[in-house]
């Protein structure tokens, strides 16, 4: 029997914790859990497999800023978490509200343990009933695994297969391309009806009900598999399930659709050029990709929860705009390389950056296209150049819904000043620059929760045109005169016609994140 999170709240080993519920109480009600982790560590997703409740005592999120908190979340609920609970206490007196409202919003239940208990004993006891119904789902899970492999051998359907998997596990099964065109789907045998289908009202109910899973043939992405536990049925077995059975469906793909030899090429070539592969094994792998190894190429980074169902629009419209292009999704990134034509790589750049920006991206998506390169040896440093643009840019991680865009996307050619620091300066010395040059005003705006450096960045961007940065900034030019007259007697005068300008606005250019 499946142990759900009302289960586990209720528990003797949590209940002197007094947890409350602050987020997602709807989708709370419907949750199971396969394992609880105890974790401080910020950047835990990746070492999550899913369907966990995450117990913090809320010491590194007291430290970390409001924006890192909700990218926390976000993570969390990408990869599949199913809850998390945080200790409150003297280092953090509750949880924010950023916090609750991401939370909310990425559909993952958020629970507020106001006392103390020892983390250790509650994941002893629950884990030891975790435990149990794992190795009956893992036997579950193997059984249905073999039974696809029959069904493989004896030449069924994709559609047979995934009956298989859905009598297994009381889901309803779909196969999806990336770019979401069903391929096979399957309901329980005994499936009747209507009965049990989630009404779109119960929409965060819906969601915790649902596995996705990626399919991958020859390392290449190819499909999403996605299970939704019908009323009755374990979350938890179908998680194991189709994550056990991803092996025997990338066969069936395999026979029913293999990868071409071009995309299985581009796919290597991404991979080597993100891995700082020897530029011999470039010159190789470019022509087998359809990609002259001395053509002008420019690469492209997109940070997004729905990377690997955005690789097919962002390859159309990279072959649009270009020439030939090449893609390879992994975990939270798309990364691709755009062939430029011959005299017009610049003006293919600009159209690349203009299309991206035309793409219906998931919501909290954040994108980078990096300096154009000359020949496939240089398509490394256009990645690397485009990756660091999204770290001094856009915060290194997916814009969560809410934020000030949806999705945004960032030319490195716009951070030139930026990208030089980086590589001339350490933290430590750029750190030192800012504080040499802005100490003052960044004083002030500590003390005043003013805008006084955000204020100059964008006078300084606009050439010192007043009446252009009053208007960026929604403020009336008499307020706008006001703010340069304070930042002036702060910063030593006015340093326009004097050797502090550059200075002013490297400095304010690394103090504050830019607009795309």
């Amino acid at each position: 029997m499946p142990i759900s999170l009302q289960d586990v709240l209720k528990h003797p080993t949590l209940t002197p914790a007094d947890p409350v519920i602050r987020a997602a109480a709807g989708v709370a009600v419907q949750t199971q859990l396969r394992w609880i982790h105890s974790s401080e560590v910020l950047d835990i997703a990746p070492l999550l497999g899913g369907g966990e409740l995450l117990l913090t005592g809320g010491q590194a999120l007291a430290a970390a800023t409001d924006k890192r908190r909700i990218g926390y979340i976000w993570e969390l609920a990408e990869r599949g978490v199913a809850a998390l609970a945080i200790e409150t206490g003297p280092a953090l007196p509750s949880i924010p509200s950023s916090m609750v409202g991401a939370a909310e919003a990425a559909g993952i239940p958020l629970i507020e343990l106001r006392k103390v208990v020892p983390f250790v004993g509650v994941m002893e006891a629950i884990n030891s009933l975790l435990v149990s119904v794992s190795a009956a789902h893992l036997q579950q899970a193997d059984r249905a695994s073999h039974a696809m492999a029959v069904e493989l051998a004896h030449g069924g359907s994709l559609d047979r297969i995934l009956a298989v998997l859905a009598d297994a596990t009381g889901a309803e099964v779909v196969l999806t391309s990336n770019a979401g065109a069903p391929l096979a789907s399957a309901l329980p045998a005994d499936f009747v009806g209507n009965a049990g289908l989630t009404p779109a009202a119960d929409a965060d109910q819906d969601r915790a009900r649902t596995t996705h899973i990626d399919v991958s043939v020859r390392g290449i992405p190819s499909a999403r598999l996605s299970l939704h536990t019908l009323p009755g049925g374990d979350v938890s077995l179908a998680r194991i399930a189709g994550t056990r059975a991803v092996d025997i469906l990338a066969l069936a793909l395999l026979q029913r659709m293999p990868p071409g030899l071009k995309e299985m090429a581009g796919a290597a070539l991404i991979r080597a050029v993100d891995s700082g592969t020897q530029n011999w094994r470039l010159q190789q792998l470019a022509p087998a990709a359809g990609i002259p190894p001395a053509a002008q190429l420019v690469a492209v980074v997109i940070r997004s929860p729905g990377s690997r169902q955005l690789r097919t629009t962002v390859e159309q419209l990279l072959d649009r705009v270009g020439r030939h292009s090449a893609s390879y999704a992994d975990n939270e990134e798309l990364l691709a390389l755009a062939v430029l034509r011959t005299g017009k790589a610049h003006e293919d750049r600009s159209g690349i950056l203009a299309g991206l920006r035309t793409l219906d991206l998931p919501e909290g998506s954040i994108s980078s296209v990096g300096p154009v390169a000359s020949g496939i040896s240089a398509a490394p440093w256009s990645l690397a150049e485009a990756r660091l643009t999204l770290d001094v840019g856009g915060g290194g991680e997916p814009r969560p819904p809410g934020s000030r865009m949806a999705s945004e996307v960032l030319d490195a050619e716009a951070f030139g000043v930026e990208r030089l620091a980086f590589h001339s300066l350490d933290e430590v010395q750029r750190t030192d620059f800012v504080r040499q040059q802005l100490g003052a005003l960044l004083e002030h705006d500590e003390q005043r929760h003013s805008a006084l450096v955000e204020t100059l960045r964008v006078w300084l961007d606009s050439g010192c045109n007043t009446a252009q940065a009053a208007r960026e900034l929604h403020l009336e030019r008499q307020s706008m005169h006001q703010r340069l007259t304070r930042i002036f007697s702060l910063c030593g005068g006015d340093p326009r016609g004097t050797g502090r300008l550059a200075a002013l606005h490297l400095a304010a250019r690394l103090a504050t994140p830019q607009p795309t």
